[in-house]
């Protein structure tokens, strides 16, 4: 799969192998994380995720938008592959000439900030951290457009290679007592690996030009910075509305219950991600001539396709927060059980959420978003706002869902305008799927809401799932034939990729 003779992916494909790449990131990044916090204790792994959030600040003025803004332009180009290396080139130059100055200037100040927070022995976990914020910029906008371009065989081995190096290079500078700044430096060692991997890949498969960067990319570059100012827009309101819970919280209700909102939060981040392949899968098509209408069909596809797996999470989350809470937090956050139950909304509308955003940056509409966007910002501030003096961290649960719901609904409201998308259809998809979940939440009900054995669990787990199929199969929302269709699907493509 790295040769110049390999087509784009197919839908099935890609999302095969975005799905494996997140599995495989996550893994490594899990395995650190524990590592990181047994070795460094809590004074060190403090200095290491204070640095690692202060860099994080940063990520949105590194990126300008740009990833994004490139991407759409590569997805018109597909088969192209002239046109796809003076993309490339292009949005290189711009992204080192903006990451480089963002992580300059972090690297520059780090003894100021450092002396702010009266510890100076942050100044090397900063300055470490501005290695792996230029270069994760950089090596993240090669895999946004590795993915447009169809190529997501590349994009595997590039995000494994890195975690793989990050985990091995971050171990081995702690072990010999570089402390908190050795895992900084091993973390930004490890991504200016993976974006000369990637550097490398893209040459091979685009052609040298994709490493002209001393070039100045005339036209192209001016339509990639352009686009990106509106993508830039569109991610600082959606950066606003991810923060704006913990900071109106933390105002009102005190850090303790900031901890308890975050924590269940954290616990939904890996549930989006059948989502997100699906939608990086299907949206750089619609950037094709013909997207509109050959796209717009995927997209209805996918649509109906992510109702059905989004709407599998809700009888958990609900039914059994107790004891996922429990099992996963701990005892003492007993305030996060309903936070979770109430943000079960959310869950279900953060894996549909990729698709339609995405859909409309391919398309070349993020303008459109910004009031979307913002809209979802002012509706999350003022339902929190009224409900958490009286509700405390559950009504900021409640603001998140709300909010949510006018995000995903304005940007599905766009897709029927500009691409289609048939609403009463999928209107139909959802009251079974939901009918659906009613079944499985009755299932997982039986075998208790509080306190569970194992055999509790898989019990549970199995017939609350052969409930949810049932109920489907049963309302003629999907056969048999489609389920063992879509798992042959999934093991001859994973089997494919290996």
């Amino acid at each position: 799969m790295s040769g110049r003779g390999d087509g784009p992916d197919s839908v099935a494909r890609g999302t095969a192998l975005i799905l494996l790449t997140y599995a495989g990131t996550a893994g490594f990044t899990a395995i650190l994380t524990v590592y990181l916090t047994r070795a460094l204790g809590p004074e060190g792994f403090g200095l290491f995720s204070l640095a690692f959030g202060i860099a994080g600040l940063l990520t949105l003025p590194a990126d300008l938008g740009i990833g994004a803004s490139a991407s759409r332009f590569m997805a018109e180009q597909r088969g192209d592959r002239a046109a796809m290396a003076g993309i490339f080139a292009a949005a290189t130059r711009l992204k080192l000439i903006v990451a480089g100055a963002v992580a300059l200037a972090l690297a520059a100040l780090a003894g100021p900030i450092a002396d702010g927070y009266g510890r100076p022995e942050l100044v090397g976990p900063l300055r470490g951290m501005a290695l792996a914020l230029a270069a994760m910029s950089v090596m993240t906008m090669f895999s946004q457009l590795f993915i447009a371009a169809g190529r997501s065989a590349s994009n595997l081995r590039m995000v494994v290679s890195e975690s793989s190096a990050e985990l091995s290079i971050s171990v081995a500078l702690v072990a010999t007592g570089a402390g908190a700044a050795g895992a900084a430096f091993g973390r930004g060692i490890a991504y200016a690996a993976g974006a000369l991997i990637g550097l490398g890949m893209a040459m091979r498969l685009f052609g040298r030009g994709a490493a002209a960067v001393h070039r100045r990319g005339g036209p192209q570059l001016m339509a990639i910075g352009r686009y990106a100012g509106w993508l830039f827009v569109v991610n600082g309101a959606y950066t606003v509305f991810n923060q704006i819970d913990i900071l109106l919280i933390g105002s009102i209700l005190g850090i303790a219950a900031v901890g308890q909102f975050s924590a269940p939060l954290r616990l939904t981040f890996l549930l989006h991600y059948p989502g997100l392949a699906i939608a990086n899968a299907v949206t750089p098509r619609v950037a094709a001539e013909d997207g509109r209408e050959r796209g717009g069909a995927e997209v209805q596809s996918a649509l109906r396709i992510l109702l059905v797996i989004q709407a599998a999470m809700i009888a958990p989350v609900i039914v059994w927060a107790d004891p996922i809470v429990r099992l996963v937090l701990g005892p003492d956050y007993t305030d996060s059980v309903d936070v979770l139950r109430f943000m079960a909304p959310f869950i279900f509308l953060q894996g549909i959420a990729p698709l339609v955003s995405l859909s409309l940056n391919f398309l070349g509409e993020a303008r459109r978003r910004v009031p979307v966007a913002v809209a979802a910002v002012v509706v999350n501030a003022v339902v929190d706002l009224i409900l958490l003096p009286e509700m405390g961290v559950s009504g900021a649960a409640i603001g998140t869902s709300v909010a949510y719901a006018v995000y995903v609904g304005g940007h599905l409201w766009l897709c029927r305008s500009l691409l289609g998308v048939r609403l009463r259809p999928l209107a139909g998809t959802l009251t079974r799927s939901l009918v659906a979940a009613a079944g499985m939440a009755a299932a997982l009900w039986v075998f208790g809401t509080r306190d569970l054995s194992v055999l509790e669990w898989l019990g549970g787990g199995v017939l609350g799932s052969a409930a949810f199929l049932g109920v489907l199969v049963a309302a003629r929302e999907v056969s048999v034939a489609d389920l063992r269709a879509a798992s042959a699907a999934v093991r001859g493509r994973l089997g494919a990729s290996g």
